[in-house]
């Protein structure tokens, strides 16, 4: 990779693991997040949820570093609940944040991926591909992500890799704030999210011209999918 790998959401859960990923692999990872990253990471400090503040901050990463090689939009959240009892700000602000920032960094990422005929990689779910109730926002988000990707590689083919990947649930703190119903039990199948990061890198270093175009990446048992 001659230039650095841009991954959202860097700081923790899968992007870190894909920060992770990429430094094992002899590659540079930066970051935006809210957010510091493990120590020696560089970052930039943004809430993705403001898109034109996440424009600007991956112009200024591709100004520090001259280029990218990748884009990884790993970052997202949730907040279980019934649509009725999700307040306003919360519903707007998952749909920001999982699928509008992703298109935004994209967006400002793409004369640089052209340049190095990189590589984009979205991050949607096994939730962007089968519905659940209460999660209408992130549904709707992570459903966007794969429309939003399986066009964009339409639109980029030729010039830019795009690799979507849906993910099935992860051992990460994703979890964490949820009200106790909406954790996963004792016995909820999770996987690594460095098997994940290990994918996404493969996807990373496909040369010019070749594209894995989708990944479905969960536990074996993983009930979310098909």
């Amino acid at each position: 990779m001659t230039y650095p790998v841009l991954v959202t959401g860097g700081s923790s859960g899968l992007g870190a693991a894909v920060v992770t990923a990429v430094q094992k692999a002899g590659g540079t990872a930066v970051v935006i997040d809210r957010q510091p990253p493990a120590d020696g990471v560089e970052w930039v400090e943004c809430d993705l949820a403001d898109t034109r503040a996440a424009e600007a901050a991956t112009r200024r990463v591709i100004e520090s570093a001259g280029g990218l090689s990748g884009v990884v939009t790993a970052a997202g959240m949730d907040v279980p609940g019934r649509l009725e009892d999700v307040p306003g700000d919360v519903w707007d602000r998952i749909v920001a944040i999982d699928l509008l920032a992703t298109a935004a960094v994209v967006r400002a990422a793409i004369p640089a991926l052209r340049e190095s005929h990189g590589t984009v990689v979205t991050v949607s779910s096994t939730l962007g591909v089968k519905a659940v109730s209460d999660a209408t926002a992130y549904c709707a988000a992570k459903f966007g992500v794969v429309g939003f990707t399986r066009s964009l590689a339409a639109e980029l083919a030729g010039a830019v890799g795009v690799t979507l990947v849906i993910p099935g649930g992860m051992r990460t703190k994703f979890f964490d704030e949820r009200d106790e119903q909406y954790k996963p039990g004792p016995d909820a199948i999770l996987n690594d999210p460095a098997n994940v990061a290990a994918a996404i890198l493969f996807a990373l270093n496909q040369p010019p011209g070749c594209a894995v175009r989708e990944l479905v990446v969960a536990a074996e048992t993983e009930t979310s999918y098909p």
